[in-house]
């Protein structure tokens, strides 16, 4: 059992950071689960303060400092159970979160240079063990309505939605093009963030839940959109943001420039041994720039190093206290060996006679803010630099693109393409058709898992009350 000051005895450990010398050569998660013992040690540092700015901050309101407290006091199976309360895929947001800007970033002992309790590395543990102790999500007091929903994309969003529903007596039929479920979280996100047997026992659990997938599946090419809405109560949409964002560079469409999603897609492919006949783009022996600083640039650094670039150049138009990725990605990166061009912007792309590319870039300053309060990048002139390298990969990020059948059905979107679904209507997340709902980053634009997690549950109980069963 913990004392009030456990804290000041115990230092934050989020689990073992594997040796970079050993982990940037291989696709595995970088950080060691807690045991039992670290785990109630660092759940015990939470101060149960009173004000759970853990709870506030984290986009589904984890019950945090009660579920911490659960670990601490030995109660695994209570607190998975407190944990899925909220949060449909907590495994996954305990390895994915950028809990540095989250609930860690809110947490009291953060505030004052004590170490954030280790909430991520918890919530973790709490159900990796409990599902391997044999506990399961209780469906014992389910009663089954006779309806069905068709959810279209076995990502976050509809994955949290399948959960609501067949908790509720409502069987989800969840489709997707893909041969595995979790959308980006199984082919976008690379191992070392997250392994994919965690998606496969998540499956596994779903489907004893009474949820069904239908996988190798596209809507508008194998399966109608008129079939399912005439032969489901309602339809949920969380196909997601897949569509790729060009920067406007000149010799963007140059042989060896990349787009990032395939490319990880591809990689992941190659390590899950199911690449097919598509060739396996390795960056082995090459020189690597990647564009941007978000996570998904990250995540393109760090897979070009284990696949063993001669070198990995990211550069990115602001400084470093500017940048959308976490933190702690971007200092997981240096660790592995990638160099950070800050405040530098992409300008050209030329081919060299031997084949190779020429990356013009010049050098920026932070002017005015922009809409979202983050300063404006302006160009220094006469600042310009050229890397000579073999590839460059492009992730300046993702949006929406709208399915060509939304039209005939009704559905509307905004002029960024994104699907217009409000929380706050009389059914929660509907569409302009009545009965299609929609949620995660179908309606947000690329976003964090978690918020995708939280719009799929919240469109779920809408879907519900539409239905007439909540």
């Amino acid at each position: 059992m913990s004392d009030v000051f456990q804290f000041l005895n115990v230092p934050r450990n989020p689990g073992e950071k594997v040796a970079v010398e050993k982990r940037k050569f291989v696709f595995k998660e970088i950080y060691s689960p807690l045991d039992k013992v670290t785990s109630g040690e660092q759940a015990g540092r939470c101060l149960s303060c009173g004000n759970p700015y853990c709870s506030w901050e984290c986009p589904v309101h984890n019950h945090i400092p009660h579920w911490l407290k659960l670990v601490d006091e030995g109660k695994l199976f209570e607190a998975a159970e407190l944990s899925h309360k909220t949060n449909s895929l907590p495994e996954i947001c305990g390895r994915v979160c950028p809990q540095d800007r989250l609930c860690e970033g809110a947490c009291t002992l953060n505030q004052v240079d004590a170490g954030a309790v280790s909430i991520g590395s918890v919530e973790k543990y709490i159900t990796d063990e409990a599902f391997k102790a044999g506990w399961r999500p209780d469906m014992s007091g389910v009663i089954q309505t006779g309806k069905k929903v068709a959810v279209i994309g076995a990502g976050p969003a509809g994955l949290g939605c399948a959960d609501i529903l067949v908790r509720n007596g409502v069987t989800p039929v969840v489709f997707d093009r893909y041969e595995e479920i979790g959308g980006l979280l199984t082919f976008g996100i690379p191992e070392f963030k997250l392994e994919k047997d965690v998606i496969a026992t998540r499956r596994k659990i779903m489907e004893e839940m009474g949820v069904e997938f239908r996988l190798n599946t596209e809507i508008g090419k194998d399966v109608s959109i008129e079939e399912l809405l005439a032969n489901y109560d309602a339809v949920f949409m969380g196909m997601g943001a897949y569509k790729y964002m060009k920067g406007g560079i000149a010799g963007e469409d140059l042989p060896g420039v990349l787009e990032a999603l395939p490319f990880l897609v591809n990689n992941v492919r190659n390590s899950m041994g199911t690449l097919g006949d598509e060739a396996f783009v390795s960056m082995q022996g090459k020189r690597v720039v990647v564009l941007g600083g978000g996570d998904t640039a990250m995540d393109c650094n760090r897979t070009s190093i284990r696949q063993g670039a001669a070198s990995v150049v990211c550069a990115y138009r602001r400084d470093e206290e500017n940048m959308p990725g976490s933190k702690r990605e971007v200092a997981n990166a240096k660790e592995e060996g990638v160099e950070f061009a800050w405040n530098s912007q992409p300008v050209k792309i030329e081919k060299n006679a031997d084949g190779s590319l020429a990356l013009t870039l010049v050098s920026t300053q932070l002017g005015a803010p922009d809409e979202k309060g983050r300063r404006r990048p302006e160009l220094v002139p006469g600042s310009e630099r050229i890397i000579n390298c073999d590839h460059v990969i492009v992730a300046f990020g993702f949006s929406v693109e709208p399915e060509s059948w939304f039209g005939a059905q009704g559905v509307k979107t905004d002029d960024w393409g994104r699907t217009i679904a409000a929380e706050k209507q009389t059914f929660k997340h509907q569409t302009s058709n009545p009965k299609i709902f929609a949620g995660g980053d179908q309606v947000r634009g690329a976003d964090l898992v978690v918020r995708a997690v939280y719009e799929g549950r919240n469109a779920a109980e809408g879907i519900l009350a539409y239905l007439g069963e909540w």
